[in-house]
């Protein structure tokens, strides 16, 4: 108890917002010795996803310290003359956050440009290069909870940042001293809204989106950054301005119409299923909080909508960018837990693929030529033969690239679902699922893994386990990784992970079966879905008893 009292009383000496002084002295005036372990026991760790955490006093919290600590051991490992960019979503201390780290940076020699007001993660990553900047930083927490903040580090290539940078900037700052004694600058330039906006918006409506645009959309960004952007790529365009749901239009960092501000979570997306029935929406968009992802619902034949999932708008929105692209150097890319359709897509479109670990900052360094990539988690970065206009998921282009592919699919009377199904009939129907495991002790998630390393499964349900591969002993090429892969009979797959922003189990489910061919009726398609359905959930019954969480 006498170190921890020790290092909060160095913490509040140091700390310059008075919130979290009030905070951490009213945990030492009660003695509460529980408090003090949660917020001084651990710290955050920066590495490739920078850092994430909830808000509060400590160095195991997001906070003024925290991030100008960071702010000084990125400055440090770039040195000083170099530029940076800055920007924030509108969660809680966002812009805080960023200004400190211009001052931090500005103080340390380097040059700031900082974005005058909150934008999508996407818009930052799009900066970098189009500014010439050596690194940049976002200051979000993405689609966490409201208590949470966090701190994107890119380089210069507009992606974000891997190994070795991760562990260098780590070590630099844990080299900083006491925050207090940090100088601070002020000279930093003021990006406006047509400096970086307007550029954007050029490139990514620059995309081979096609010439239909007769669509209905109703749209939703979840209380986050996106809308206005949004709204004005569809205008910049020539879509007609999608329907908005009101109650969740204008960014709001307490998130209060849904519980968790994710797409993917059940019910965030009521309020904005319910205003597409109301306007008869052919399609409905969603992005999460800071605008990098998009969640896409599509209208039933018999009335109603349901939400498609990534893997599905990751297998339609490849192909619409392979058959819109040309040049015999063109590749695509998907991470280890999405969907393999995307490779069986590029091999009959005679296009390269290429499979990454899990995150966007590997997804577009997976090779010269790289026109799409995409993550099951509702990430996608799209592009057309001038390559890619950011190099990280975006949320608006892919909103942008979708519509376009629905619009123009509704002009020849089709649905997204009969490219779905034509899709099943030429390549095999793959149907994917996850199984997530929350839990308040990290140890448990560990053990878990410990345990599938030392006595892995001969068989998950019905399928025979063809061959079990631990990917943090690197395969197929790929860097090291926590994560366990199970090649099944019949061509189904098992991919567990931890989380790494969340404190989850992650497990990814993926069974393939044949749905006829092109010229079969649709009732094949409908039998071979029918049938994934009971396979995945046979296949997730038997990993969660497996894993025994």
């Amino acid at each position: 108890m006498t170190d921890l009292v020790r290092r909060a009383e160095e913490w509040l000496a140091q700390d310059p917002d008075p919130e979290t002084r009030e905070e951490l002295r009213r945990v030492l005036d009660d003695g509460d010795t529980a408090a003090l372990q949660d917020r001084f026991g651990a710290k955050l760790e920066f590495g490739t996803a920078g850092l994430r955490g909830e808000l509060g006093a400590g160095p195991n919290r997001m906070n003024r310290v925290t991030v100008m600590r960071a702010a000084a051991g990125l400055a440090a490992r770039l040195g000083p003359g170099r530029h940076v960019v800055i920007g924030h979503d509108a969660r809680h201390n966002s812009d805080v956050f960023a200004r400190d780290s211009a001052a931090v940076l500005t103080g340390a020699g380097l040059r700031v440009s900082l974005m005058d007001d909150h934008q999508p993660t996407p818009v930052l990553a799009f900066a970098v290069r189009h500014l010439g900047a050596d690194a940049g930083i976002m200051v979000t927490a993405s689609h966490n909870p409201p208590r949470d903040n966090g701190y994107k580090v890119y380089w210069g290539d507009g992606s974000q940042i891997v190994p070795p940078l991760d562990e260098e900037i780590s070590a630099a700052i844990d080299a900083v001293g006491p925050v207090g004694a940090l100088p601070l600058g002020g000279a930093w330039e003021t990006l406006s809204d047509a400096a970086i906006t307007e550029p954007y918006l050029a490139a990514v409506t620059a995309l081979p989106l096609g010439e239909a645009r007769d669509l209905r959309v109703a749209y939703t960004p979840m209380h986050g950054v996106g809308g206005e952007l949004l709204l004005r790529a569809f205008a910049a365009a020539g879509f007609a301005a999608p329907s908005v749901v009101e109650a969740q239009f204008t960014p709001d960092p307490d998130f209060p119409t849904v519980a968790f501000p994710n797409p993917e979570e059940p019910g965030a997306m009521d309020l904005a299923l319910e205003l597409a029935a109301k306007t008869g929406a052919d399609l409905v968009i969603a992005n999460d909080p800071d605008a990098d992802r998009c969640a896409v619902g599509v209208p039933l034949p018999g009335g109603g909508y349901r939400m498609l999932t990534g893997d599905e708008v990751g297998g339609l929105l490849g192909e619409y960018v392979i058959t819109r692209t040309s040049g015999p150097g063109r590749l695509v890319a998907a991470s280890i837990v999405s969907s393999s359709l995307l490779g069986k897509i590029a091999e009959a479109h005679g296009v390269r693929h290429a499979e990454t670990l899990t995150g966007f900052k590997w997804i577009v360094k997976a090779g010269d030529g790289l026109v799409y990539g995409y993550e099951e988690a509702l990430g996608y970065t799209v592009g057309g033969d001038g390559g890619l206009p950011v190099r990280d998921k975006d949320g608006v282009g892919a909103a942008l690239m979708i519509a376009a592919l629905a619009a123009g699919a509704r002009r020849d009377g089709l649905t997204l679902l009969d490219l779905l199904d034509r899709q099943a009939r030429a390549y095999g129907l793959h149907a994917t699922a996850q199984l997530s495991v929350r839990v308040d002790d990290l140890s448990l998630i560990a053990g878990a893994m410990a345990r599938l390393r030392s006595a892995p499964p001969a068989k998950l349900g019905d399928h025979v386990v063809v061959s079990a591969e631990d990917l943090a002993a690197g395969v197929d090429g790929l860097p090291p990784t926590d994560g366990l892969r199970y090649r099944l009979s019949g061509g189904a797959r098992v991919v567990i992970r931890p989380s790494g922003t969340e404190p989850k189990l992650k497990c990814y489910l993926e069974v393939v079966l044949p749905a006829g061919n092109a010229g079969a009726p649709g009732g094949a398609v409908a039998d071979a879905r029918a049938r994934a359905e009971d396979a995945l959930s046979s296949l997730r019954a038997a990993v969660a008893a497996t894993l025994a969480l």
